[in-house]
């Protein structure tokens, strides 16, 4: 954002007046605590704008600098917000709660044509591309950070001690610990052993919050954890149609190549199901009845409105032979919440059409 945008929101936010709409709040049913968590988090990310004004000339980001800045920024906030003297004992708990827990990220920047992906963690983009043959190819956007990974594995070979080397994965785990090697919060892998030590002394009952109090044996040079995001840049082209940004839950269960099929699959079905606005002349009545029995039976085939929904159905209901078992779709979805973890991971999914005329009019303008 300009700086004369973000003097336009502070000055809002002064007189008392509505602010730009740069937020949106995503709740959840049972966030009891939402009003007082949504002050909290916007008096943050009033600092946050408060710290870009402070700067002598304009932010001057590029958008790569700025969501990497964003992210280790909110990371910072994770962190520090269970470290200030809180007063709220219900705030505390939640500060606690939110730092011990971890998550990872993916976040897409579209404008025009020029595509900016920042990860941090095993979620996952990838760009569903129709070739000038017909086919449907993936163009992966980002890496899983794991220890699969051998960027990874170098990465964090620089960052800690040669004597450390064989201690920093254990069971393809992150000190044998977590699978990715990249997120927010888990600070019990980012804090030394005697600020958590003290933290968590202070705390009211720690057990009853749930909080994993584990301090690896290999625990000698911490920070081994980063929120960093690889920020990923991409010109689209025509033939990029569509970009799925997912969680790791998805992938466990379905290659890229199998849901860039049943992404484009879905696409050919939804077209096929628009009506046909081209009548003969002159419309009669017959005519009329036999073209709405053509749509009434192309829509006899159960088809998901919602490309995301489509995805995961696929995900934790498919057969061996690829398709759907309602029974084993609906054991999946019934199953009690302490036993689901344990047959699938939370999965999150949105999916992304791209407007192939806009791209072109874009490249026609600019030769």
């Amino acid at each position: 954002m300009s700086r004369q945008t973000l003097e336009e929101i502070e000055l809002a936010v002064e007189c008392m007046k509505p602010v730009l709409p740069i937020l949106q709040w995503h709740k959840h049913p049972n966030d009891v605590e939402y009003r007082e968590i949504t002050s909290q988090y916007f008096e943050n990310l009033r600092v946050y704008w408060q710290h870009l004004l402070d700067l002598d000339s304009e932010p001057g980001f590029s958008l790569e600098e700025a969501m990497i800045c964003a992210f280790k920024r909110l990371d910072s906030d994770i962190s520090l917000e269970v470290q200030a003297p809180q007063e709220n004992e219900l705030m505390r708990n939640i500060a606690l709660q939110v730092a011990f827990s971890g998550a990872t990220a993916c976040v897409a920047h579209v404008d025009g044509v020029h595509l900016h992906v920042a990860n941090t963690g095993d979620c996952r983009a990838i760009l569903g591309v129709h070739e000038e043959d017909g086919t449907w190819s993936t163009l992966p956007l980002t890496r899983d950070h794991n220890a699969f990974d051998e960027f990874e594995i170098r990465r964090l070979k620089r960052e800690h001690p040669r004597s450390e080397e064989k201690t920093l994965f254990v069971n393809d785990r992150l000190l044998g610990i977590l699978m990715p090697s990249r997120a927010f919060g888990d600070v019990q892998l980012k804090w030394s052993k005697e600020l958590q030590h003290s933290v968590l002394e202070n705390s009211c009952d720690v057990e009853a919050l749930n909080i994993y109090q584990y301090v690896p044996p290999n625990y000698h040079t911490p920070p081994y954890l980063t929120a960093e995001p690889e920020v990923t840049y991409h010109k689209l082209r025509s033939k990029d149609k569509f970009l799925v940004i997912a969680s790791d839950g998805l992938w466990e269960m379905l290659s890229n190549e199998k849901v860039v099929k049943l992404v484009a699959g879905h696409l050919t079905e939804i077209n096929m199901q628009k009506p046909q606005l081209a009548f003969e002349k002159p419309v009669n009545l017959g005519y009329m009845h036999s073209l709405l029995l053509q749509r009434k039976n192309r829509g006899i085939a159960s088809l998901d409105q919602n490309i995301a929904t489509h995805l995961i159905r696929h995900a934790i209901g498919s057969n061996e032979y690829g398709e759907v078992d309602q029974e084993k779709l609906a054991a999946m979805l019934t199953l009690p919440e302490d036993l689901a973890r344990m047959y699938r991971d939370d999965i999150t999914v949105t999916v992304v059409y791209f407007n192939s005329e806009t791209i072109e009019n874009y490249y026609r303008n600019n030769e």
